[in-house]
């Protein structure tokens, strides 16, 4: 009799516990999942295992992504999307001209300059002509010369490397699809206006040339991860000089450490000067992408994305970037900063570069 009663009592005790649990507990945990488009030069962090166990152990959210371009996310199919992380304010403007309010908050978590990336026989050879300055270990380019080389139709041998074919020139993304391209674009049609931002009257004058020299470069990627990686594998004779962000290379040497001693003495990270800075807002479009901001926003993932992807997140990346990675040349602070040409002006510049 004893044992049916304490039997009864077991029972009856883990019933109580799943009703508590269903009722007060299970809300809590459960799982939500979370959709969007995503630029690929972030799809390493959210490949990261410690943030996608963050945001599911701390937060609950399972976060899935599309890798899109900046610019080809806004014109993207947005059923079941939560939300849309582009990697400039250009496409958060974008996305107001096309939707207008329609979506729940925006916010810039991280931010990385633009830079160029080559190969030590090509800085080398940059720094003869004198167009590539170093200061405290730092490569900076000066952007007129080199955009001026490019649309002069400049050879590579007339600057002393023999083993490059043709002539000078920088590849980025598609201006029309991705945001380091993007920006690039803006970059180069500031240069374009004397050193100037550019509007869409100095366009008038300046569009022809802007045009000239994109249409130098053949075909483009439409994300940065992709010629990242392709530059890094295929060598300097393909992609001798290329446009990305900051944080892509950070990334890479923490990553890919073998990889990095095996290469760190041969890629050369520029700085352009001016350069422009690549804000990366988390556009939330429903209430759990709402949820991602303020997970994003934590110190935890704010400093995952800065220690091992790079991303530049607040005062301590701002300060001490050259003794987190081990790469030379990794200044504390960018100090020469251009700003983009406004919304309207960036579309402008699209429409030059694609007519």
């Amino acid at each position: 009799m004893k044992g049916r009663i304490a039997g009864l009592v077991i029972l009856l005790l883990v019933i109580i516990s799943v009703v508590v649990y269903q009722t007060f507990l299970g809300p809590k945990l459960r799982k939500t999942a979370i959709d969007g488009y995503l630029g690929g030069e972030k799809s390493g962090l959210f490949d990261d295992e410690q943030f996608a166990g963050i945001m599911l152990k701390k937060y609950a959210l399972s976060i899935h992504y599309k890798k899109a371009g900046s610019i080809d996310m806004i014109s993207a199919p947005l059923e079941g999307i939560d939300y849309l992380f582009p990697s400039s304010y250009t496409a958060l403007e974008l996305y107001k001209q096309r939707y207008g309010s329609a979506y729940k908050r925006a916010e810039v978590v991280f931010n990385s300059p633009i830079v160029l990336y080559t190969r030590k026989s090509v800085s080398d050879a940059l720094k003869k002509q004198g167009w590539v300055r170093t200061e405290d270990e730092t490569e900076y380019i000066d952007l007129v010369k080199l955009i001026d080389a490019v649309l002069a139709d400049t050879k590579w041998s007339s600057i002393g490397i023999e083993e490059l074919y043709g002539n000078i020139y920088v590849i980025s993304t598609d201006p029309l699809k991705s945001n380091s391209g993007n920006m690039f674009a803006g970059l180069v049609a500031n240069m374009l206006n004397s050193g100037e931002v550019a509007t869409e009257e100095s366009l008038e004058t300046d569009g022809r040339e802007l045009k000239r020299f994109f249409s130098k470069l053949g075909y483009l990627e439409s994300s940065s991860a992709d010629l990242f990686n392709s530059f890094l594998k295929t060598g300097v004779g393909a992609k001798p000089v290329i446009v990305g962000y900051e944080s892509q290379i950070l990334e890479f040497s923490v990553e890919h450490p073998a990889d990095w001693d095996y290469v760190k003495d041969d890629i050369v990270v520029l700085y352009p000067e001016p350069t422009v800075w690549s804000a990366h807002p988390f556009i939330a479009l429903t209430g759990n992408g709402d949820q991602v901001i303020d997970a994003l926003l934590e110190k935890e993932i704010q400093t995952l994305a800065w220690e091992t992807h790079g991303f530049r997140t607040g005062i301590a990346s701002g300060q001490q970037a050259g003794k987190q990675f081990d790469i030379k040349g990794v200044p504390g602070q960018v100090k020469k900063v251009i700003q983009l040409p406004n919304p309207d002006t960036m579309q402008k510049i699209m429409d030059i570069i694609s007519n």
